[in-house]
């Protein structure tokens, strides 16, 4: 929602930025053609995905095979279920999956490391006998993840930094699902700050010829502006971050 507002924000203080065509009226069957035909197929997946996960009828794993059901359902009322389609997502879930796997070993590698030769406990006692509040501790974990993210991708900061912060998050008491999601905002955020974070490099790659990495990274500083606005508000009122979690039927 800040970020719509935002936008809303930019247009109307420079409508010049926004493509000068006006809004097309379709006619009414057409509306209702495009709702059934691209609207509702999608809402139904991203239901049998998200929605079963609030209502508590399946983990998200489960929901992951249900939303792979949806797809292929989807998929075959269009025509699109090729024996090609399927090989191509077959090999797109392998290397995904692979990847991840990976990473994780990785993770875990390093998190073991740092248990057995006493850092991590080491590390604990270091924050506690600096005597830093619990918001000022959140506050240095957060910069860290952003000048971070201005040399490295998101993936690689999460291997570096989970084993590490979260069991200093956990010492501090904080809850680790807010802890978890002002993780995952830094990070989102990382990727746009200057000077070479990773989307400001995918969106200079499909910028008009002639953009400069200047100026794109001068375009995204607003919305880390809005990012800096939304780790206040979630530092100051936790519950805004819980809200949605607390939905979840357990």
């Amino acid at each position: 929602a800040i970020y719509l507002v935002l936008i809303w924000v930019m247009i109307r203080l420079d409508p010049a930025s926004v493509p000068e065509d006006g809004p097309v009226d379709h006619p009414f069957s057409e509306k209702v053609r495009v709702i059934f035909t691209h609207i509702l197929p999608l809402s139904v997946i991203v239901f049998m995905v998200i929605g079963l996960i609030l209502l508590g009828i399946a983990t998200p794993t489960e929901s992951a095979a249900f939303g792979v059901l949806g797809v292929l359902i989807v998929a075959y009322a269009f025509g699109n279920l090729t024996w090609g389609a399927i090989a191509k997502s077959l090999r797109g879930t392998v290397k995904v999956t692979t990847m991840i796997l990976l990473i994780v070993a990785a993770s875990s590698t390093f998190s073991q490391l740092l248990a057995f030769s006493g850092a991590t406990s080491g590390m604990i006692r270091a924050v506690s006998a600096v005597e830093l509040s619990p918001v000022m501790v959140v506050v240095v974990m957060f910069a860290i993840l952003l000048f971070m993210g201005m040399f490295m991708d998101q993936a690689s900061i999460m291997m570096l930094t989970i084993p590490i912060f979260f069991p200093i998050a956990q010492a501090q008491g904080f809850d680790l699902i807010w802890f978890g999601i002002i993780m995952l905002l830094a990070l989102e955020m990382s990727g746009v700050t200057p000077p070479f974070g990773l989307n400001l490099c995918v969106m200079l790659g499909v910028a008009p010829k002639g953009t400069t990495m200047a100026e794109v990274a001068t375009a995204g500083l607003p919305f880390l502006g809005c990012g800096l606005l939304l780790f206040v508000i979630m530092v100051i009122e936790p519950h805004v971050a819980l809200w949605l979690p607390s939905l979840m039927v357990r």
